[in-house]
């Protein structure tokens, strides 16, 4: 590409938190969470109020993200490490060789080798045993802690990656990852080649435990309390503590969490959003931030890989079909020339694959043909083209759902029940319609739609004309690490 061909490419920012719900922010009618700065990204732009993570665990999810392929396609259809990956195109990867400085800064992209760019020329991440920046930040500047010591960890507090134990962050505030991935984010922006468009992806870990926001936003949410979990009426808490789901309480899959431990839970994931929110304002303020460092041409994303089940249905972390665990924000806003809409909300069933299409019809590049995804700009720009009728969502071991943001169908593919609501007026999913007479036909409608998705698939989910449960669902197909 020569420089002339690049001048007036928008620069594009991707911000991406970890496991935040779609349904956690103040824009979203949250009672008690303060979101302004991703608020305003909305306002400027679009939310897309049904955008969903089809395989809602973090290596599928971000695979997805990446490539813009369906996880059936990509080959990881739940958690599965150590499996490296040859995609046809990515999303980095398609931008630099367009003539973008595509750079990666914060949480990792968690695909494997942990040090593989999988088209980011750069890299400054975290990902612990594959050269951790972050880690070699902590023990430069850890003066008045053993450098040596898990004390001067990110973990060193004792609350874990998957706990839902909370405190305050061990360590002073501009230690913590969230700050440390806006400082070197400024840092490489004031430091950027100017000559060309820029990609970057600014990835954070929050509000992915360890639940350890700094103090005050911890007790912010003390304070002012936090709403309780939606529990429907088909959730059964768990019968005791050894069936809490992965055999550790302590970070379990299913759990009734009450009083102390469920708020403290509750306002130690909610400390981490708000806190991500006010660092996110120091990359986007007008007065030292994104207008002044790279000018008026820039498009901004805000999204996750997938949400926390945070309690709801007594449940705890990712990997369901809930919306808790499947629905993520996803905003966009970009610069007025473009013609996009502002302060606009879109319910069309989106996905993270979409991302990789959109921002290349942004930047005015062909799309791969590998790419599944649908590019949002007809709809950022406030059209009504046609669409998709309908989302299929997955993980192995445990579900496969078809939804269009309206109503949805669940099948859990241990022992084949099945779950059906609408998503319209029960968004919290509290009513299991499947055995109402008056929804059976329509939940058969959309096991039919289930059914036609899963023919062919080598687990063996369906003969053609029933579901089969209790079949082996492993999370890696056969092709998922294959090249070509």
């Amino acid at each position: 590409m020569t420089e002339r061909s690049t001048a007036n490419r928008p620069n594009i920012i991707l911000i991406m938190t970890d496991q935040q719900r779609g349904d956690c922010l103040s824009c979203e009618g949250h009672p008690v969470l303060l979101t302004p700065s991703m608020d305003g990204i909305a306002a400027q732009g679009t939310r897309f109020r049904r955008a969903y993570s089809t395989c809602p665990v973090c290596i599928p999810a971000r695979r997805s993200l990446l490539s813009g392929q369906f996880p059936q396609t990509h080959g990881l259809v739940g958690y599965a490490e150590g499996i490296e990956w040859h995609p046809a195109a990515t999303l980095p990867g398609t931008l630099a060789d367009a003539g973008y400085q595509s750079v990666l800064i914060g949480r990792s992209m968690h695909q494997h080798p942990g040090r593989k760019r999988y088209g980011y020329e750069q890299m400054t991440i975290f990902d612990r045993g594959a050269g951790d920046d972050y880690g070699d930040f902590l023990r430069r500047n850890s003066a008045g802690y053993d450098a040596t010591s898990s004390g001067a960890s990110w973990l060193g507090g004792g609350v874990m990656h998957n706990d839902w134990t909370a405190r305050p962050f061990h360590l002073p505030e501009p230690m913590h990852f969230t700050n440390w991935v806006v400082d070197e984010s400024l840092r490489f922006l004031h430091q950027r080649d100017p000559s060309c468009p820029l990609f970057l992806t600014v990835s954070f870990i929050a509000p992915h435990p360890p639940l350890q926001p700094p103090a005050f936003y911890f007790e912010r949410y003390l304070r002012t309390g936090v709403p309780p979990p939606h529990i429907g009426d088909w959730a059964l808490p768990p019968a005791s503590a050894a069936d809490c789901g992965g055999g550790d309480p302590v970070a379990p899959s299913k759990i009734d969490l009450r009083g102390e431990a469920l708020l403290s839970a509750r306002a130690g994931y909610y400390g981490l959003i708000n806190h991500v929110d006010d660092q996110i304002r120091r990359l986007l303020n007008s007065v030292d931030g994104l207008p002044r460092l790279v000018g008026d041409n820039t498009v901004v994303l805000f999204t996750s890989d997938h949400g926390e089940m945070l309690g709801d249905h007594h449940q705890w972390r990712k990997q369901q079909g809930y919306e808790a665990s499947a629905r993520v924000p996803l905003l966009v806003r970009g610069p007025r020339s473009m013609g996009l809409a502002q302060n606009a909300v879109v319910d069309a069933p989106v996905c993270l694959e979409d991302i990789m299409p959109t921002c290349l019809d942004l930047a005015g590049l062909p799309i791969p043909a590998s790419v599944e995804g649908r590019s949002l700009l007809p709809l950022l720009r406030g059209e009504r083209p046609a669409w998709r009728d309908h989302l299929h969502l997955e993980c192995a071991d445990n579900f496969h759902a078809i939804t269009d943001g309206q109503r949805k169908y669940v099948w859990l593919t241990k022992d084949g029940r099945e779950q059906f609501f609408d998503l319209a007026t029960d968004p919290n999913e509290l009513r299991n319609l499947v055995a109402d007479p008056a929804w059976r036909e329509r939940a058969a409608a959309w096991r039919g739609l289930l059914i036609e998705k899963l023919k062919g698939r080598p687990e063996g989910f369906t003969d053609g004309e029933r579901l089969i449960a209790g079949r082996p669902y492993r999370s890696a197909l056969p092709h998922a690490g294959r090249k070509g």
